[in-house]
């Protein structure tokens, strides 16, 4: 396919800043790390699956460091190897489906460790070292269903839900000490974790490098929230405003509802194995 071109491209504006990417072994966070590499920053990239980020690690020429996201601990563990980080991208998700009443409790909590505390414990081992330097950013990969919840997807949507109102809430606390808080709403992409799901129609999946351009635009002119595609956010926010019967007919026409109960099991097999594992 052909490359895209960011204001961000071609252009070395993260020249000397440090940038960590969690989720980094594969889609979405290793088009980021490259994107930002290009850019000129000292990459670290975390990941659970140790193989799969050294691999990525070596293949970017970027720094590595293995990291849960669900744990305090290892945060300690990857901030004390990244360095001062001036660009954290708390980009690590997980999207089991299926119904809620026969998602185990287990799935539940999963999701919301990683999804949700995640992105709490990647602030809170972050931002104070940005707020004592007065200067920083966090971008937080959150999703469109932060904004729009889908049925057969109740956990995911609530967990991504709840780091929309969590980034919100950071950025207006962090915003004195000089320190950027954005989020980054993406639409399906073509990952594993985007595997086998319906398409809604009218709206494209997206290649994880066009979500990562976003990602790396956001990381050189902070905005508040930023949606992949870009259209999304305005669209959104229009049809939102609509009286809710208004709403219920535009989510039939377009299939909305559609796009987990109709998910693809047997494509999605071996990430939801994957994901539900822990």
């Amino acid at each position: 396919m052909s490359r895209s071109t960011t204001p961000g491209r071609g252009t070395r504006f993260l020249e000397g800043r440090v940038v960590a990417i969690t989720g980094g072994a594969r889609g979405i966070g290793a088009e980021t790390a490259r994107l930002a590499r290009d850019a000129g920053a000292d990459v670290v990239i975390g990941d659970r699956d140790v193989a799969h980020l050294e691999q990525a690690a070596q293949e970017l020429g970027v720094r590595w460091h293995p990291l849960d996201v669900t744990s305090p601990e290892d945060w300690t563990g990857f901030v004390s190897a990244a360095g001062e980080v001036d660009v954290l991208v708390n980009n690590a998700g997980i999207m089991p489906v299926g119904e809620f009443l026969a998602e185990d409790p287990r799935v539940t909590r999963q999701i919301f460790e990683v999804n949700t505390f995640g992105v709490i414990h990647g602030t809170r081992a972050v931002a104070p070292g940005m707020v004592a330097r007065g200067r920083g950013h966090v971008v937080n990969i959150a999703s469109a269903v932060g904004r729009v919840a889908l049925p057969n997807g109740a956990s995911y949507s609530a967990s991504k839900h709840a780091v929309v109102g969590f980034t919100e809430a950071m950025r207006a606390e962090l915003a004195p000490a000089g320190v950027e808080v954005s989020m980054v709403l993406p639409v399906i992409v073509n990952t594993a974790l985007g595997a086998g799901v319906a398409r809604t129609r009218g709206v494209p999946t997206l290649d994880p490098e066009q979500v990562a351009d976003v990602v790396v635009d956001v990381m050189r002119r902070p905005v508040p929230e930023a949606w992949a595609p870009r259209w999304g956010q305005p669209v959104t926010k229009i049809s939102q405003a609509l009286p809710r019967r208004f709403q219920d007919v535009a989510r039939r026409l377009m299939g909305a509802d559609d796009v987990l109960t109709h998910a693809d099991a047997g494509v999605r097999a071996s990430y939801e194995a994957e994901a539900r594992q822990g």
